[in-house]
């Protein structure tokens, strides 16, 4: 009876594993077609980079080929890319540094205060889409003479940067202790003291996560550059155009370009990771 009674539970644990075994591979394939799927259009993109047009629209090259490295001096010597590349960086720099300067204050007043349907309406503000304020600021940015300027572009990025911040800080916000604050006043801070010397560097990962996809959004934004940007103020997505001409396109090239859009951003992913993390979680557990 004894034996029985430990060959049953033997069996029992061994389904159990071949159960738990067979659930991590499922799980394992699974993940692997996930990432296969993800990752694909990125090394399309990496490698034909580095190859000629011919190679790019050949099927047969797609991982045996001979490396070429001109498109790169292409994209920096004949379709002068360095211009674009400062124009986005002053563009996505000034409109998240803006948007911090008025969003984190802004963010820990409705945090503290509880002001939920502000909140909810700051929400809304940031749904609407982004073509339905070109054609004001045009009209604006033509009659007060700063078009085709990064002021403009700073200011238009500035009206879907600044909702962001606010969204994702009142949250982050909302998970400090409010203690923390009163600890500090009985010292002899003011509430903007506090708020600088206190909240601001404990709320660094909200922070950080807020900053990265603001410029993230600026980097990558096409419509906003395309009615008011000009040549002098070419960003990054419009100058993408630069390889499309009426007969032909230069995929090479276009691939290139798309590499050094992608690159920096990726970098930035990653190194801040944890940040990210933190700051996209912030809020979600209390108490």
């Amino acid at each position: 009876m004894m034996k029985e009674t430990v060959d049953k539970t033997t069996r029992a644990k061994s389904r159990k594993r071949l159960k738990t075994a067979g659930e991590r591979l499922v799980f394992y394939v699974a993940v692997m077609i996930i990432t296969a799927i993800v990752i694909f259009p990125f090394l399309w993109m990496v490698l034909a980079s580095i190859k000629t047009n011919a190679q790019v629209l050949d099927p047969q090259q797609f991982l045996i080929f001979k490396p070429y490295w001109g498109n790169y001096k292409d994209v920096f010597g004949r379709y002068d890319f360095v211009k674009p590349i400062i124009n986005s960086a002053v563009v996505g720099v000034g409109s998240t540094l803006i948007g911090l300067l008025l969003g984190l204050p802004a963010s820990y007043s409705i945090a503290r205060t509880k002001m939920n349907k502000l909140s909810t309406m700051v929400l809304i503000v940031r749904f609407f889409p982004g073509i339905a304020f070109l054609l004001p600021w045009y009209m604006i940015f033509e009659k007060i003479g700063i078009s085709d300027t990064h002021l403009a572009l700073i200011l238009s990025h500035l009206l879907i940067n600044l909702p962001f911040i606010v969204w994702v800080m009142i949250p982050t916000f909302e998970s400090l202790p409010a203690d923390l604050e009163e600890a500090a006043k009985i010292d002899g801070c003011y509430t903007f003291q506090a708020f600088l010397r206190i909240m601001l560097p404990l709320a660094k990962p909200g922070i950080v996560t807020a900053s990265l996809l603001s410029v993230i959004f600026s980097w990558n934004n096409f419509m906003f550059s395309l009615v008011l940007a000009g040549g002098k103020t070419k960003t990054l997505p419009l100058a993408l155009l630069s390889f499309i001409s009426y007969a032909s396109i230069d995929w090479g090239a276009l691939m290139a370009a798309a590499v050094t859009i992608t690159l920096p951003i990726l970098i930035a992913s990653v190194v801040l990771q944890k940040h990210i993390i933190a700051g996209l979680t912030a809020g979600a557990v209390k108490g």
